[in-house]
């Protein structure tokens, strides 16, 4: 509140103690000019107030960088729990399980460049939710997941985008699980984590011209399903997800050279942050990562080693969604809140600003 320092006089203190017949005033001028007073300086206090009004209006516009646009929905049903990859900057989706509950087959292709959908033949292996995807050059790999009996999987399929052809390989080196993640660096392909019935922390990485897995050193932190994983500059960057139903912060990093995870630094700065079953993906050298737990989104230095805020994700909260990056866009789509799915296409744009 703002404290203006006026006084107001009584009856009395306004009467001077002395004064001529001259300069008397007639007690019809006196209030005259006594209204006119009163009338100045609310009128000041009405002009002043608007000012702030107007003022603390203002204010709350802020703009920060990182901006959502809707492009074409999913032409699929709405599911969670997908999987996807990129291959020549077209993004590959499928499986998932429905609002009712049905396992999904089904396979879409996007083209950012034409923003549109389109179907391609149905996943290789049986109807699945909660697999993990990856591509390795010009071919992707699905695997893993729950199966319409909740029967956990650990088949593997490879996708040849030229053809429209899926066949089977190698089946995952590790136990039968569902909410693992995956990465690709090079010519490898890499999955691990998730639940086989317990929480694991096992990493396991695929050699495509050997049809082969092999075991590579295990997650750095806590077992987990859930977590997120992107790459930048030939290593991998992972972390949050859940751990025997609490919430991580802790985030490593991958170098498959040395086959080490090294800790980075955790999310200690905000306690929202943590989160289970979010996304994330790497633009021009910087990491992403929303929704899961909350809508916030933080970018990740590699070479700073630091987080930032970047604004909101502008569309509903959710999780088990899929994302990606083509070019300098991410892309996030589908999902779950409470028992609502998800079909819509948000594309993120992190050097445009977002008006909050």
């Amino acid at each position: 509140m703002i404290h203006l320092p006026l006084r107001f006089l009584s009856a009395t203190d306004s009467q001077p103690q002395s004064v001529s017949s001259e300069t008397l005033l007639s007690p019809v001028t006196k209030n005259s000019k006594n209204q006119q007073l009163i009338n100045w300086v609310l009128g000041a206090l009405c002009i002043g107030w608007a000012a702030l009004l107007v003022g603390c209006g203002n204010s709350t516009t802020v703009s920060v960088l990182g901006d959502w646009t809707v492009k074409s929905e999913f032409e699929g049903v709405t599911r969670s729990g997908a999987s996807s990859f990129v291959i020549n900057n077209i993004a590959y989706m499928g499986t998932g399980r429905d609002a009712s509950n049905q396992r999904l087959q089904d396979f879409w292709a996007y083209d950012p460049a034409k923003n549109a959908w389109s179907q391609k033949a149905n996943y290789g292996g049986v109807a699945r939710y909660s697999g993990t995807g990856f591509a390795v050059g010009n071919k992707g790999y699905i695997g893993t997941g729950i199966n319409v009996n909740s029967d956990k999987l650990k088949d593997f399929w490879e996708y040849n985008p030229a053809t429209n052809t899926w066949k089977a390989i190698a089946d995952f080196g590790g136990t039968a699980r569902y909410s693992a993640m995956s990465f690709s660096i090079g010519t490898k392909g890499y999955v691990g984590t998730g639940n086989d019935g317990n929480y694991l922390k096992d990493i396991w990485a695929f050699d495509p011209t050997a049809n082969t897995w092999t075991k590579v050193a295990s997650y750095g932190g806590a077992k987990r399903v859930g977590a997120v994983a992107f790459v930048i500059d030939g290593k991998a960057y992972a972390g949050t997800g859940n751990s025997n139903g609490t919430a991580q912060r802790d985030w490593y990093v991958y170098d498959p050279t040395a086959d080490t995870w090294t800790q980075k630094l955790d999310f200690l700065t905000d306690q929202a942050v943590q989160r289970s079953y979010g996304v994330g993906f790497a633009i021009n050298g910087k990491g992403y990562l929303t929704l899961g737990d909350n809508t916030v989104v933080w970018e990740y230095d590699p070479t700073a080693d630091t987080w930032k805020t970047l604004g909101s994700f502008e569309g509903a909260n959710r999780s088990y969604s899929v994302g990606w990056a083509i070019g300098n866009k991410g892309y996030v789509t589908t999902g779950l809140n409470g028992t609502t799915p998800f079909d819509d296409l948000w594309n993120f744009d992190p050097t445009v600003e977002q008006v909050l």
